[in-house]
């Protein structure tokens, strides 16, 4: 493979393993967050009224950030019918074929995140709730992560190429 792959591989990891590692502390916030919440609805006697928007948003964030980094693991869910009796250059093989697949879904997906994006901050759209926050910055997070989402799908393509010719990355 090129340096330039090489490279390209190395960077998108990296980029996706440092969002993913300082992503997966945003449980922790939501977590403290519910249970500020609940102490506060149910010792204090008063309640919090958004923090279920806020909530929602920081698992958004969670899930659409985390995504690269998940891929990058190897810890999404595989259909397994025959894929585990083949041998790992098959498997890469497979891995590759299909990324394309993965790629086309992202690049379709990544579009219509901007188009939404872009839609949100033109008409400065916020949330149906009693207190109306922006969906300007939970839209750019999502956009951010299709985007961390297709360099990763795209670095592993180039690594399950790699791996199907025999060759180390």
């Amino acid at each position: 493979m090129p340096n330039i792959i090489k490279s390209y591989v190395r960077g998108v990891d990296a980029l996706n393993k440092f969002t993913g590692l300082v992503t997966m502390h945003l449980i922790f916030l939501m977590i403290g967050l519910l249970l500020y919440s609940s102490i506060s609805r149910t010792i204090f006697d008063t309640p919090i009224n958004s923090v279920v928007t806020i909530s929602q948003f920081l698992m958004s964030a969670y899930y659409l950030l985390g995504g690269g980094y998940s891929m990058q693991q190897d810890a999404h869910v595989r259909m397994d019918l025959f894929y585990s009796r083949w041998s790992p250059r098959g498997q890469a093989g497979a891995d590759a074929f299909t990324s394309i697949f993965l790629v086309f879904y992202l690049v379709v997906l990544l579009i219509g995140a901007i188009s939404s994006t872009v839609y949100t901050i033109e008409v400065g759209q916020k949330t149906r709730t009693l207190i109306q926050y922006p969906l300007a910055p939970i839209k750019v997070i999502m956009t951010l992560g299709v985007v961390l989402m297709l360099l990763q799908a795209t670095a592993t393509f180039f690594k399950d190429l790699a791996k199907a010719r025999g060759v180390t990355l």
